[in-house]
């Protein structure tokens, strides 16, 4: 695609200046934080579930066993899984803007309706229907955020963005170090709810729609405004980016599906879902289940949760450094190199020998390359396919993805109740670095690969 260098000029909101060269109205910058905020939440659902699942362990009323309490963890991965799936095809239906909107609210209101529910399986159904919601928010948040960037800062930009998803995570071991005691379980899943009275009304007032989603409507002036205002690039010239008004939805969405299932897109869409089952199952079975893995190697809950606390400060410090060196270098090799760290620091930490500093350091590593791997999993994805196909794509890789959420939420309960050695509950976790690794790296190269330092 051939850009002029007036166009190349970045604008204050990192996206880029229009043809015309007037200055952008509104800030692209704006739009990106909002995406941010509603990510926070996903984040604080994953990292809180992990941080309650010894007080749900503990309640006698329930009486629950670990392979009972990662069943019900693993619920509202199934409802993710359904519910990203489906986001392609919404998008389609109702634009991008509406599906963030409804996903957020849905998934704030049932988190209350968990934190209330009376016995375990109505907690259970809560959590299910709760990741359905959730599962609309990230493939939406990342196509967003991708499409109001600069093409020389969508990984960055992504990063930024999906670093709101390591905060959460630090909100929610913060939360639960200072509160957990005296709230119980039931108020840190209550907070999750309250999304509903602080996200929502700033999305509804100041999240506009995609152009991507206007163009693809036939609303070809108001996405143009929309680019004028924020200061967005050019579009890519696709077709089907391009369908007429009158164009079928649902006719759509089986297209963009079947482009990414056919051709020269096949593989590399088959090898993004192993890369984001990888990386799934370590961000959430880690996540979840780290906590306990510490207690039962003889370290307290406030450590096992400072320790939480630091696999999510790991992740935003890593992958602040890392995605900068993917728009330098290309996604492949840094998120490769960030599933290779987790996994080399999950055998160290195995190993038992390593003193309560090295823990630490080993710890935020994990979280560099556990969490940081999948969100540059992520922008790889997001930066790969095209703005037609992007988030088909994206709800595919991120839906697939959660299978390795599921069986790590609830393969981890199998791991804890085998009361096997440190070494294999720490080391076992490594081989889903190693699938990410192999997978990335097979990823076929596109020739923007090549390019994309020089954009």
């Amino acid at each position: 695609m051939n850009v002029s260098p007036t166009a190349l000029a970045p604008t204050g909101s990192g996206g880029q200046g229009p043809a015309d060269g007037a200055r952008p109205r509104k800030s692209a910058a704006l739009v990106i934080l909002l995406c941010f905020v509603s990510i926070v939440f996903d984040g604080y659902d994953l990292v809180v579930y992990g941080a309650i699942v010894p007080s749900l362990l503990k309640y006698e009323a329930w009486g629950l066993t670990p392979v009972e309490t990662g069943a019900y963890g693993s619920y509202a991965l199934a409802g993710m899984f359904i519910g990203a799936i489906l986001v392609g095809y919404l998008t389609d239906v109702v634009g991008r803007r509406k599906v963030l909107l409804v996903s957020i609210t849905m998934f704030s209101m049932l988190m209350v309706a968990t934190a209330l529910a009376p016995s375990p399986e109505l907690f259970g159904l809560f959590r299910f229907l709760a990741g359905l919601g959730l599962g609309g928010v990230i493939p939406t948040a990342i196509a967003v955020t991708v499409e109001f960037s600069a093409p020389h800062r969508r990984n960055f930009n992504n990063a930024l963005m999906f670093s709101g998803y390591a905060v959460g995570g630090i909100l929610a071991a913060l939360l639960a170090m200072l509160l957990l005691g005296s709230i119980g379980f039931r108020g840190m899943l209550g907070i999750g709810g309250l999304p509903l009275i602080t996200v929502v009304p700033l999305l509804f007032f100041l999240l506009p729609e995609s152009p991507a989603y206007l163009r693809a409507r036939g609303r070809h002036e108001e996405a143009a405004q929309v680019v004028r205002d924020y200061g967005l690039h050019a579009p890519e010239d696709e077709a089907p980016a391009a369908s007429p008004a009158s164009a079928d939805a649902p006719a759509r969405t089986q297209n963009r599906l079947r482009t990414i299932l056919s051709g020269r897109w096949a593989a590399a869409t088959l090898l993004f879902c192993l890369a984001g089952i990888a990386g799934q199952t370590l961000v959430y079975g880690l996540n979840t289940w780290m906590p306990q893995l510490l207690i039962l190697a003889d370290y307290s809950l406030t450590s096992s949760l400072s320790f939480l606390l630091t696999v999510n400060i790991g992740a935003v410090l890593g992958v602040v450094v890392s995605s900068r060196l993917a728009d330098a270098f290309g996604p492949r090799p840094v998120t490769a190199f960030s599933f290779f760290s987790s996994g080399a620091a999950l055998l160290l930490m195995g190993t038992g020998i390593m003193p309560l500093w090295a823990m630490y350091l080993l710890v935020a590593v994990v979280g560099f390359g556990s969490i940081g791997a999948q969100i540059l999993v992520n922008g790889f994805v997001a930066t790969y396919f095209t703005d037609a196909t992007r988030a088909t794509a994206l709800g595919v890789t991120l839906g697939i993805g959660r299978i390795g959420a599921v069986l790590a939420i609830a393969g981890g309960g199998v791991l804890v109740a085998s009361q096997l050695g440190n070494f294999v509950n720490f080391s076992v976790w490594s081989i889903a670095a190693l699938v990410g690794i192999l997978a990335v790296l097979a990823v076929p190269r596109k020739k923007a690969d090549r390019v994309t330092a020089t954009r």
